[in-house]
């Protein structure tokens, strides 16, 4: 399931910095038992090595005025490299998709959008849709409620 070389040391300060990535090395030492010293080595080589991609702060998309949420189904209208790779900038550079997956099944993306209101979404639509020739179809569902959102990842074994 994970890297042979992360320990249950890696994965308890894992587990530490996935609830609070400002938690202090003493903190975190004093829960798995090392020394902070001995922590900030472990975390520097988990960056080092990709098991760490980055940390930031995740905001609340309602006190920014971003109150609606979107989950949108894409289907290209030809499924060759030039199209998807153009897709996929196009998407890395929009501000207003939150995630985004190539998938298999009758869709070739899907996409989880923000914006303000339904008048932004439309806007977003157009540009990121209606002006591209590429685009054969897309549907779209409201998130009526935030049930669960994180990045979190399962460190043990069992599911």
């Amino acid at each position: 399931m994970h890297s042979p070389d992360l320990d249950h040391l890696d994965l308890a300060i894992l587990a530490c910095l996935q609830e609070d990535a400002r938690t202090i090395a003493e903190t975190i030492g004093a829960k798995v038992g090392l020394s902070a010293a001995a922590v900030q080595r472990r975390i520097k080589r988990l960056r080092e090595s990709g098991v760490i991609e980055r940390e930031v702060a995740v905001l609340s998309p309602r006190a920014l005025g971003l109150s609606m949420t979107f989950v949108v189904l894409v289907e290209m209208e030809r499924e060759n490299l030039a199209v998807l790779d153009a897709f996929r900038r196009q998407v890395l550079a929009e501000e207003h998709v939150q995630q985004c997956y190539y998938v298999t099944g009758t869709a070739d993306f899907v996409l989880v959008v923000t914006a303000v209101d339904m008048a932004g979404f439309e806007t977003f639509t157009r540009r990121m849709f209606f002006e591209n020739p590429n685009v054969r179809h897309f549907t779209t569902s409201v998130a009526m409620d935030r049930v669960k959102v994180g990045l979190t990842l399962p460190l043990t074994g069992g599911t």
